[in-house]
């Protein structure tokens, strides 16, 4: 398996540090507000990547933060009147409705940061010690110019450090690209006892307690969206390598690419986002699922309700052949696929940074085949071609599966069964009625004398 390394810049084999065992971790939510479907694409992208990893004989720990304490959370608390762990309780809990709502269920743990003060100072302590911090009027400071790979991960030269990308702005720090690691207690917002006084965690420091508590100093894979690279990233590298001395926190960084809304990045700070809420009540988990994943996960990816339905299309193809194929019951057919050797195609491409882009690629080719050979395919050849849906559904979760469409199909054959009554007393004015009716729904009928066959167009 090969990945595309964000911080050595190339496609690097793959080796886990624990033979058959993977840790890994991904930026969570800030949980002051309904998600975006940009945020979304990103845990989608990961979920299916975890899932993969399982399917290929990898025991997976996936590690996502929550962000429970921020400047966000504290500010939407005051604009409604209510306390800030009153507020990221509530939106907690409805960004894991969302992520039900999408399939996403692969991650092992969700940690909230406020469940790491401890851990957080700690570290803190370490970094102070060392002398990569310092203390100042409002808080306490990492210093960057310490650490002499900051900037590595991004390919930017310390000379040229952007300022000001959510880092907190202050003429307390001693040079403009330092970033916060405590935030002293300003009156009327939480805090915690530190050795520095009362107050609460900057962001960055976070994610590295929650990591180092259980992962340890260094781990195999951290993910995130692209935007998070600089400062984010950066910070994090920058954190824990000075506390362990080592040479690497994560040995493969993993970047999905933006969902943009025309040529802009879909963000909350300028107002062009989507809620996912909002957009599950016009597409279903699996189509906004098969969407994200229908595309290649680093690269830039542009959403709209035109692109949306075009996408949706193709998925129905692909929903459509799956159900057609597992309600054949005809003995007969020559038609077949060697449902091993494309799943092995699969693999071969999933292994290859993990490109999903020609996995659906190649998918509608065979798709286009089966619904073309529908009416030649014997239930045996159908049991074999279900399992390259079954392993697609294993780790992209776009296919419907519940009991529901099982009832529906046992519904569809009842009607036919009828017709086939009527059709058998010679009624054929009720037998075209019934016909017509399932023709009408998008249900297609092929009669083969005594036998029927069935599909949806």
């Amino acid at each position: 398996m090969k990945i595309f390394n964000t911080y050595s810049r190339s496609l690097e084999e793959f080796k886990p540090l624990n033979a058959g065992r993977i840790r890994m971790f991904v930026c969570g939510p800030t949980v002051y507000d309904f998600i975006h479907v940009g945020n979304a694409r990103t845990f989608i992208i990961f979920d299916s990547f975890a899932k993969y990893l399982e399917e290929s004989g990898f025991e997976v720990f996936y590690l996502q933060n929550i962000t429970d304490i921020d400047d966000k959370i504290i500010n939407r608390a005051r604009e409604i009147g209510i306390e800030p762990e009153e507020l990221s309780d509530r939106f907690y809990r409805e960004f894991r409705k969302d992520m039900t709502a999408l399939r996403v269920d692969s991650i092992s743990l969700y940690a909230k940061s406020t469940l790491y003060i401890k851990e957080i100072i700690s570290q803190i302590e370490v970094l102070y010690r060392k002398g990569f911090a310092y203390d100042s009027d409002d808080g306490i400071y990492f210093s960057v110019k310490k650490f002499s790979d900051f900037g590595k991960l991004s390919g930017q030269d310390m000379s040229q450090i952007r300022h000001g990308v959510r880092i907190d702005l202050s003429e307390s720090k001693r040079d403009p690209e330092d970033f916060v690691l405590w935030k002293k207690h300003r009156e009327g917002e939480p805090y915690w006892d530190s050795p520095w006084g009362p107050g609460r965690p900057g962001w960055h420091i976070e994610d590295t307690a929650i990591t180092s508590s259980l992962f340890g100093d260094e781990y195999d894979i951290h993910g995130g969206a692209v935007d998070l690279i600089f400062p984010h990233h950066e910070a994090e590298i920058a954190q824990m390598r000075s506390i362990s001395g080592k040479k690497f926190l994560s040995h493969y960084w993993m970047h999905s690419g933006l969902l943009k809304m025309g040529s802009e990045k879909m963000s909350k700070s300028l107002g062009n986002f989507v809620k996912v809420r909002e957009a599950l009540t016009r597409y279903t988990g699996e189509q906004l699922r098969f969407f994200f994943l229908n595309s290649k996960y680093s690269s830039d990816l542009a959403y709209s309700d035109e692109l949306m339905i075009s996408s949706n299309e193709a998925l129905s193809r692909i929903q459509n052949a799956f159900m057609n194929l597992r309600n054949i019951s005809s003995d007969t057919g020559s038609f077949k696929l060697d449902s091993k050797k494309m799943i092995a195609e699969f693999r071969n491409l999933l292994d290859n940074n993990f490109d999903t882009r020609s996995v659906f690629s190649l998918l509608m080719e065979k798709v286009t085949e089966i619904n073309r050979n529908i009416g030649d395919i014997s239930r045996e050849s159908a049991k074999d071609i279900l399992e390259i849906f079954h392993f697609i559904d294993r780790i992209f979760a776009i296919l419907k599966t519940d009991e529901s469409e099982y009832h529906i199909s046992k519904l569809i054959e009842s009607i036919i069964e009828l017709r086939q009554t009527f059709r058998k007393e010679k009624d054929f004015q009720h037998s075209d009625m019934i016909r017509k009716m399932l023709e009408d729904s998008g249900i297609h009928i092929e009669d083969s004398g005594d036998s029927v066959r069935w599909r949806i167009e």
